[in-house]
């Protein structure tokens, strides 16, 4: 059982995890690395972060939909896909060359942050699709999806991403309705890891209320300010989690 000091440095870390994620997706740069500081096994950190993100991408899709932003209804079918993908991804996590994976991630983030830095135009203002939504939700939510359940730090730039280059939203409605489905492929990846008994609930819960916190806070301020504090801090987050990753190789 972890001391009471170090619990309330959890729940703290989850806060700021929770304003970072509402906004730009990327919380789990902050809280896998101190779950992992506080002794949990990668493993353990893992799916404990599972627990925990939960609440702050809940807290997250709920807050856009009061604003009109998204109809959770509607996107009940895409979420339904993103959580069985997160299902399969989390069981064969021991079965595919995750590795392999990690090593072309790095440029592919640096790629997604280059875009959203350096692509002209981009703003609040919605523009032609280039993928139905029936297409959309068929091959890009399961795949992003997967990748939540198989590895997860980063899912939330990659439904970004898609929303904003294949479905042609603008930035604030990709955040609004990136977190339904960041929600149910973060259940999908925790409903596996549960099964193997990796999650330490209480100290998940606990820090799930300070995710919630940070969610509240972070969605207002995207609502209020929409891409001017979303670009920036997407841009941000990809690249410092590309660099952890990076990190991580050497």
């Amino acid at each position: 059982m972890l001391d009471p000091e170090l619990l309330i440095a959890l729940v703290a870390a989850a806060v700021g995890a929770g304003f970072v994620d509402s906004i730009a997706g990327g919380g789990g740069l902050i809280t896998v690395p101190v779950l992992m500081l506080a002794g949990l096994s990668p493993e353990q950190a893992l799916a404990t972060n599972k627990v925990q993100g939960s609440f702050g991408a809940a807290t997250a899709a709920v807050s856009y939909a009061r604003s009109g932003l998204v109809d959770l209804r509607a996107q009940l079918p895409a979420a339904a896909l993103a959580f069985a993908a997160g299902v399969a991804g989390a069981l064969l996590v021991s079965a595919l060359p995750t590795q392999a994976l990690r090593v072309v991630l790095p440029v592919v983030l640096i790629g997604i942050a280059l875009f959203f830095a350096l692509k002209p135009g981009l703003g609040d203002l919605d523009r032609a699709a280039r993928l139905t939504p029936a297409v959309f939700g068929l091959t890009v939510v399961p795949a992003v999806g997967f990748y939540d359940g198989l590895i997860g730090p980063g899912a939330g730039a990659f439904y970004m991403m898609g929303f904003v280059t294949l479905a042609g939203y603008g930035i604030l409605k990709a955040t609004a309705h990136t977190k339904l489905l960041n929600f149910a492929s973060n259940i999908g990846g925790l409903t596996a890891f549960a099964l193997t008994g990796h999650p330490l609930w209480i100290v998940g819960l606990a820090m799930g209320a300070g995710q919630m916190l940070g969610a509240l806070i972070g969605a207002r301020l995207a609502l209020r300010v929409g891409a001017r504090v979303i670009k920036p801090l997407l841009v941000v987050t990809s690249t410092a989690l590309a660099l952890r990753l990076l990190w991580q190789m050497l």
